[in-house]
């Protein structure tokens, strides 16, 4: 329990340093969001990807009053379910109410719970999709929206560095990424820095993990190899953890916490799919060169987990065909697969029968008649009994889907 005093200097200090903050390059995410009074606007994403951004995006563009707190100020650090009430009363009952990593508090259900029903307007963010979507599938089902924000995508970094759409922004997009503070500063130790605090503040502290060197090196191992197979077993006995269990919890709080993301292989048995290796993507390209010594000359593999994150930003359900050939991405939409893609750093003649087999295979399984394959700067075309495969630049997909 806090002083009320206390959480009074706060919500003060923090509404002055919200007014006095200048709000940054608008997210696309503005236009998308409708506040509500019948839903609780979520908005979840990684640490420093831009969330408070987008709250201070959003109160700008309203004419009525509002309420708003971060929970991660240390000022009000042992913040607990019974100082919401304080809270509410230095509030003085507003129309809108915005809440900043609200998951750091348990049972804040409860509360958000009470606004909704007095009719409130709220939205609030978090940095772990699990414990968000837990607490709100057992009390607010129903009653919530929710977004996910991602760092920049290219068009957004495009916009914020003032460059044109082209090969050579694509390329400077692969090597920097979309985290807006190290677009700032070009300061590779910000990004190491960040790969620390999630894995600490998000994962080791919020789940007492003991063996803090094993997930930490599984970690930077998942990161190392973005857009490869893994298996949990194989980790399991490379990093000698306890159990494969174990590994699976790591994953899983890997991807709660939006670091990392795993793809899993097709199949229409769910068995086949549970058992069978996945493949692993980070959060950002330049995130993974920063926490990565393996990418100085393998720009495929970056170029995959760029057009792995453009794609998951629109689509959840995103899986990899491997039969007799490979198909990088499938996306699937309420039980149908509606695209196949094969990601291509640069179309020669040494890969391109490979890499138009494997599309064509995963084309011929769904009834396909069109396939798509990204590259680098390649725009072309194949027609193949009946088939056509289009072959865009990164720059034109980044664009314009």
């Amino acid at each position: 329990m806090l002083l009320k005093s206390v959480i009074e200097e706060s919500v003060r200090e923090q509404l002055s340093y919200l007014k006095a903050n200048d709000i940054g390059q608008g997210r696309k995410m503005v236009e998308e969001i409708k506040l509500r009074k019948d839903y609780i606007t979520i908005i979840s994403g990684i640490r420093r990807c831009g969330k408070s951004t987008l709250l201070f995006q959003l109160i700008n563009n309203l004419e009525e009053d509002f309420a708003y707190f971060n929970f991660e100020d240390p000022r009000v650090f042992g913040f607990d379910i019974g100082d919401f009430t304080k809270l509410d009363e230095i509030f003085e009952d507003k129309d809108f109410y915005f809440f900043d990593e609200i998951q750091n508090i348990e049972n804040w259900e409860l509360f958000i719970r009470k606004l909704h029903d007095r009719k409130k307007t709220i939205c609030i963010t978090g940095s772990n999709a699990s414990l968000l979507s837990k607490e709100l599938g057992t009390r607010l089902t129903g009653r919530n929206l929710q977004k996910e924000l991602f760092p920049f995508d290219y068009s957004e970094f495009c916009k914020y560095l003032n460059l044109e759409k082209n090969q050579k922004s694509v390329e400077e997009y692969l090597t920097l990424g979309g985290f807006p503070t190290y677009l700032n500063t070009r300061d590779i130790t910000y990004l190491q820095q960040l790969f620390k605090d999630i894995l600490y503040r998000d994962i080791i502290v919020r789940y007492g993990v003991r063996n803090v060197k094993s997930i930490e090196s599984i970690a930077l191992y998942l990161i190392s190899n973005t857009a490869k197979e893994f298996s949990l077993t194989s980790i399991k006995n490379a990093f000698n953890v306890g159990s494969v269990n174990s590994v699976a919890d790591y994953v899983s709080w890997f991807e709660d916490s939006y670091l990392l993301f795993s793809v899993p292989r097709f199949s229409w048995s769910l068995k086949s799919i549970s058992v069978s290796p996945k493949k692993i993507y980070s959060i950002d390209t330049g995130f993974v060169a920063a926490n990565s010594s393996s990418f100085s000359g393998d720009k495929g593999r970056l170029f995959e987990n760029m057009i792995f994150l453009h794609l998951r930003r629109k689509h959840k359900e995103l899986y990899y065909f491997k039969e007799k050939g490979e198909c990088d991405f499938l996306v699937k939409e309420k039980n149908t697969v509606k695209e196949c893609i094969q990601v291509c750093y640069e179309l020669n003649s040494d890969n391109q029968e490979r890499e138009l087999n494997g599309l064509i295979e995963a084309m011929n399984m769904f009834s396909h008649k069109k396939g798509t394959i990204i590259t680098l700067n390649q725009n072309d075309f194949f027609n193949f009994e009946g088939k056509i495969i289009e072959v865009i630049s990164a720059d034109k997909r980044l664009s314009n889907h």
